[in-house]
């Protein structure tokens, strides 16, 4: 079937023919581990990977990129304030390579509770020094660069096409050049490709180079890093869309300098995360929250942030809030209940193939139509109401779930409940048939606050660990 993906470069839907043959070369933009990523970071990476998945449904085989920025990325996008790793080292009197050390590990930790797919190579901007001072000398050599106090500079000038990604206003940025700290920009758009190191100053991330020691910059990173990984796969890179106008834009410009060729195909972007007063989630704004301190300390399976994230599409923001996320933990352990109740009716008829072959193409549909998750979520339900037998059901689901990415397969009856808890189930159940509802409520709180799940159903009602 055919795949349709919305192009940022486009700006439309169009549809998705990868350089090679059912290959595809997917780079997706890391994270800068100086802190822990927040729960809107994390919203990119959920709808990368359901693109990934998607792909992977449709037959294609998927060369996936991801870097690590680890040095270079500074406070303020446009080659402002400090940088972030070296930041984050004096904030926690750590080393930056132990900081880079220990927010890639809980990074990795949340891609693993969410179910994001590993990418196929991990790749850090200080392993890949070598192949950046290289893109900067090409640059060099043909004209692209000029010198500065503090940097090495790339002359936005001298490539025409500059804004045809962001479509921004030129003169607008010009209107605001004043603000920046370096008089001897040329342009205001322009970028640093290499920074040198303060007079006196000894960085803990350095590095010789034709100009001077000092560090890249952070948009030259990811341009050395997808080429030397990709080469002549160059069909899609992703990132939340705070990368437009900046961070992507610069790396397009650059790198059809450098190689007088196209850079990607296609552009994919996710939007934002929005909290209470309609502002995103930014650590910059001091009003982040991560995965441990919003779903993991509060016994929700993270599981239940996947499942909200398929409930808004991609490229629309997502609001968050308690209630917001209390219905996604409501909503995904009414589907674990209905795979155990499937389960249980299908006995020992195992689940075979790919289940149904129509709801498998009304599912199909939906995820080529670009990512449209809500509307795969419909066909799910659908699926559940339907009246194919259990058995059918049951590996339809399994076939989805490789997409969707929830284990459904690995939803298991119910274990034996410890004593206190199954004695709290039992005292309960008493309860409601009592019509005692303060005290039902009650119980069903303790039994929630010991971290299993209670679901009541037309079945009775299920206690269990989620």
């Amino acid at each position: 079937m055919t795949v349709k993906l919305y192009n940022t470069l486009s700006r439309t839907k169009e549809i998705f023919k990868p350089i090679r043959a059912r290959e595809v070369g997917l780079y997706t933009c890391g994270p800068t581990v100086y802190n822990y990523a927040h729960i809107g970071n994390l919203r990119t990476y959920l709808f990368e990977d359901i693109l990934k998945r998607t792909l992977v449904y449709n037959g294609y085989t998927v060369k996936h990129v991801m870097n690590i920025t680890d040095v270079g990325h500074l406070t303020g996008d446009r080659d402002m304030g400090e940088d972030k790793l070296e930041k984050g080292a004096q904030r926690e009197g750590k080393t930056a390579w132990e900081i880079a050390a220990y927010y890639t590990r809980a990074f990795q930790k949340d891609i693993e509770r969410l179910n994001i797919l590993d990418p196929t190579i991990w790749c850090k901007a200080t392993d890949t020094i070598p192949e950046q001072i290289a893109l900067i000398r090409t640059l060099e050599e043909k004209g692209f660069t000029y010198h500065t106090r503090d940097g090495i500079y790339f002359d936005t000038a001298r490539f025409p096409d500059y804004t045809r990604l962001s479509h921004q206003n030129l003169d607008a940025l010009q209107e605001g050049a004043r603000v920046e700290k370096n008089p001897e920009k040329r342009n205001a758009t322009d970028f640093a490709l290499w920074k040198f190191s303060p007079e006196g100053v000894q960085r803990q991330m350095e590095w010789d180079s034709p100009w001077g020691v000092g560090f890249p910059g952070w948009h030259i990173e990811c341009s050395a890093m997808s080429m030397k990984y990709l080469r002549d796969q160059l069909d899609i890179h992703c990132g939340g869309t705070d990368h437009i106008d900046v961070h992507h834009t610069n790396e397009i410009a650059q790198s059809e300098a450098a190689t007088g060729k196209p850079f990607f195909n296609f552009w994919m972007h996710g939007a934002f995360l929005i909290i209470a007063g309609g502002k995103k989630m930014a650590k910059s704004e001091g009003n982040f929250l991560t995965l441990e301190n919003a779903f993991v300390n509060q016994a929700i399976d993270p599981l239940a942030y996947r499942f909200a994230a398929f409930l808004t599409h991609y490229r629309k923001p997502m609001e968050y809030s308690a209630d917001a996320i209390e219905g996604a933990r409501n909503g995904l352990q009414h589907l674990r209940n209905q795979v155990r109740t499937l389960q249980e009716k299908a006995g020992d008829i195992a689940a075979q193939g790919t289940g149904n072959a129509e709801f498998r193409a009304k599912f199909m549909t939906e995820i080529n139509d670009d990512l449209n998750m809500p509307r795969a979520m419909a066909v799910v339900q659908e699926l559940l109401k339907s009246d194919l037998d259990a058995s059918v059901k049951l590996a339809t689901l399994y076939d989805f779930d490789n997409v969707l990415g929830f284990d459904l397969a690995q939803v298991d009856q119910e274990e034996k409940l410890p004593e206190d808890i199954q004695r709290m189930a039992d005292e309960r159940l008493q309860a409601r048939a009592d019509k005692n509802w303060a005290l039902s409520d009650e119980l069903r709180d303790a039994i929630q606050d010991r971290g299993y799940l209670v679901q009541d159903t037309p079945q009775g009602t299920k206690v269990f660990k989620p």
